[in-house]
């Protein structure tokens, strides 16, 4: 996955310069150059601050920008599996709707960033 060219396609598409996005995450400018010329590859928490910057969900890195619609995930007696609200409810069938629709690399990358997220969220 080309990180740095996906970061720089939504970036223009935000209208952002490279210095917009350091005021905004507070990563150097050249740092984002180098992310965007795939000379460096960003860390989760990297990944995270981008899409907080911009705007974005985190999957969005991982899609080509096709719309998103919530996929049914099963419920249990009409409650959710997962103790969440109805937003991330939402969320979450967005997201499993995007991943569907990965190819099988892409779906495995993703799910080992999501592991390392879960690993670093239980060491906290």
């Amino acid at each position: 996955m080309e990180f740095g060219r996906k970061l720089r396609e939504l970036r223009e598409e935000k209208h952002l310069s490279q210095g917009d996005i350091e005021k905004k995450t507070g990563l150097l400018r050249s740092y984002t150059s180098r992310v965007e010329t795939g000379m460096t590859v960003p860390s989760i928490e990297t990944l995270e601050k981008y899409a907080y910057a911009l705007g974005i969900p985190l999957y969005r890195f991982f899609t080509n920008g096709e719309a998103v619609s919530a996929p049914k995930i099963r419920a249990t007696n009409g409650q959710s599996t997962w103790p969440v609200g109805a937003k991330q409810q939402r969320e979450l069938r967005q997201f499993a709707k995007a991943f569907k629709r990965m190819d099988k690399r892409r779906q495995k990358l993703l799910l080992q960033l999501a592991q390392q997220m879960a690993m670093r969220r239980t060491k906290n």
